[in-house]
């Protein structure tokens, strides 16, 4: 009798203890909004849900070469005739009005994503309103892959290349390390061809060149075999992050894609790390299937924002996910198609805002020492932290990486307020004070609270690189908020 009592009382606690993290995640569910939020005709806006901005027109690209030729020399006619400026949107992932004029023209390159493979010279030629998602399923049939692009497959690969991408593939630089040409229809509406030996000039003022030098039409993109990867991970603290990555990773000639992650729950906050690797084996990689759901991810994510106890969930959770996975095998392109539906807000009156500081590797500790305080004393709610190694860029004009780097993305949940707007530009003058210190610089495709001087420093090139945009487009006919912001 005993005994059955003890297995009782067992019984219960296990419950107890399941229960509360699936409530947790059940009320997450419950406060959510699946209504979608219509942007008025007549306005656009970008991923931040911050720029909502009336404009004169939105017109859609069309998928035929010749038919988009013809149209976009008759817009810029049109916008020269009638003083329109004129921006340029893919999946508009940006969060600062870098695809968006007041009452000017956008351009949705979206429907331009005609796609063909040289499979001899390993070069697929795309049309730049593709997502990175199309170009990986069309791959995946010829067995392969993308060569560099970001985490997650819902960007465009034009706004990729506006601004200079990068990804996690190992010993990579950025997105324009790919690119071995474009072609570009210029404020004179003349189709050029850019690459390193022809136009180069104008190629790498483009590549991280925020749509202000013309409408990027096909790209051709390097591309490399779709290999079965199997998945390693080392939990360590952060001081002995770079020690391992030199160990694990730099030293194995197998890794082919990495990426860390840090602790942010106020328990152990920056104490924590995880090293997470993928190593080729040699199998056959196994072809892209339809995606499977990630709600419940989603939600153990969502559970997190403005919540100790459902960061410190999804650490638990996360950390023990990677456990149990670990040597499970994947194809490349499976690792690379990941949507961003799998951190979604869906709470209307807050948004989700992300950050980037490259460090160099000397100086990786001390960032983090450094910006331990002034994270913890915000208002605002950090919601993860991700490591990436980014080599050493030498094609886009505004590299943020002029040596090898490590980009530390940051990801916030900011509310749709005043004091909520305030708050996160104090903040983010606090941290690119820190990076600027530490030999570092940050990412400019996000919200505008950096001055023009502070700009300046961390971009040294950007004097000289707004004397180049009025060299090429001297009418200043493409435009947005950010040229505004920083000319």
């Amino acid at each position: 009798m005993k005994k059955m009592h003890f297995w009782k009382i067992c019984l219960l606690i296990l419950v107890v203890f399941l229960s509360i993290p699936l409530l947790h995640i059940l009320k997450t569910k419950w406060k959510e909004d699946d209504t979608k939020v219509a942007i008025p005709q007549g306005y656009t806006d970008d991923a931040s849900r911050l720029n909502l901005t009336k404009v004169d027109t939105i017109i859609s690209v069309p998928n035929d070469k010749k038919a988009i030729e013809i149209q976009l020399r008759n817009i810029l006619k049109y916008a020269k005739a009638n003083k329109l400026k004129i921006s340029i949107a893919g999946a508009q992932h940006s969060m600062g009005g870098h695809t968006i004029y007041p009452d000017g023209i956008v351009l949705n390159m979206l429907p331009y994503k005609q796609m063909e493979l040289d499979t001899v010279s390993n070069i697929l030629t795309i049309g730049s309103g593709a997502f990175w998602e199309d170009a990986l399923r069309y791959l995946d049939k010829s067995g392969k892959s993308i060569s560099v692009m970001q985490s997650f497959s819902s960007f465009s690969i034009g706004g990729s290349m506006s601004v200079n991408g990068h990804g996690w593939q190992k010993d990579s630089p950025p997105i324009s390390s790919s690119v071995i040409s474009f072609t570009l229809m210029n404020a004179n509406a003349e189709i050029v061809n850019c690459s390193r030996e022809e136009n180069s000039e104008l190629f790498h003022l483009v590549v991280g060149g925020y749509g202000l030098f013309g409408i990027i039409l096909e790209v051709k993109l390097k591309v490399v075999d779709n290999v079965a990867l199997q998945y390693k991970y080392i939990k360590l603290s952060p001081k002995n992050y770079i020690s391992h990555y030199k160990k694990y990773v730099s030293g194995n000639p197998k890794v082919n894609m990495v990426y860390g992650r840090l602790r942010i729950s106020d328990k152990h906050f920056l104490e924590e790390a995880t090293l997470n690797f993928f190593e080729k084996i040699k199998a056959e990689p196994k072809l892209l299937q339809e995606q499977k759901s990630v709600e419940t991810q989603r939600l153990v994510f969502r559970g997190s924002v403005d919540s100790e106890y459902g960061k410190r969930l999804r650490w638990d959770l996360e950390t023990g996910a990677n456990k149990a996975r670990e040597n499970s095998e994947y194809s490349r392109n499976e690792v690379l198609s990941s949507d961003a539906s799998l951190i979604e807000n869906k709470d209307h009156s807050s948004t989700d805002l992300l950050q980037e500081y490259f460090i160099p590797e000397r100086n990786f500790n001390q960032y983090i020492e450094e910006i331990k305080p002034i994270l913890k004393k915000s208002e605002i709610d950090l919601l993860n932290i991700t490591i990436r190694d980014v080599h050493k860029d030498k094609d886009s004009y505004l590299s943020y990486a002029r040596e090898d780097m490590f980009g530390f993305v940051f990801l916030f949940n900011q509310k749709k307020t005043a004091q909520g707007e305030k708050e996160m530009k104090n903040l983010t003058n606090e941290l690119i004070d820190v990076a600027l210190k530490n030999g570092g610089t940050y990412y400019l495709p996000y919200r505008l609270h950096i001055d023009r001087n502070k700009m300046r420093k961390a971009y040294p090139q950007a004097e000289s690189f707004f004397k180049m945009k009025l060299k090429y487009d001297p009418e200043e006919l493409f435009n947005n908020k950010f040229y505004q912001h920083y000319r």
